[in-house]
């Protein structure tokens, strides 16, 4: 659980609805680590782009290689996501 509270849909900016629209699916409600950077809608579109960049531009290691790097990192920060 985030210790950073969360904005609900019905109490976000105009910005931040949009990102949510965008990234919440049919919910509009995005993962948990998104929200948390909901009192800040640019860091958290600059968040999603840093993701996509890292996991799905060419790299020399596979997708498959940088998604084992995430499941090691987290797990040594105990971190579940």
């Amino acid at each position: 659980m985030s210790f950073i509270g969360y904005i609900p849909y019905d109490d976000a900016s105009d910005a931040l609805k949009k990102l949510y629209d965008q990234y919440g699916g049919k919910t509009k409600t995005p993962a948990n680590i998104l929200r948390i950077a909901g009192s800040n809608p640019t860091a958290m579109k600059a968040h999603v782009d840093f993701y996509r960049a890292i996991m799905f531009q060419k790299s020399e290691i596979s997708r498959h290689q940088r998604e084992m790097i995430a499941v090691i990192v987290s797990a040594i920060n105990a971190c579940h996501y």
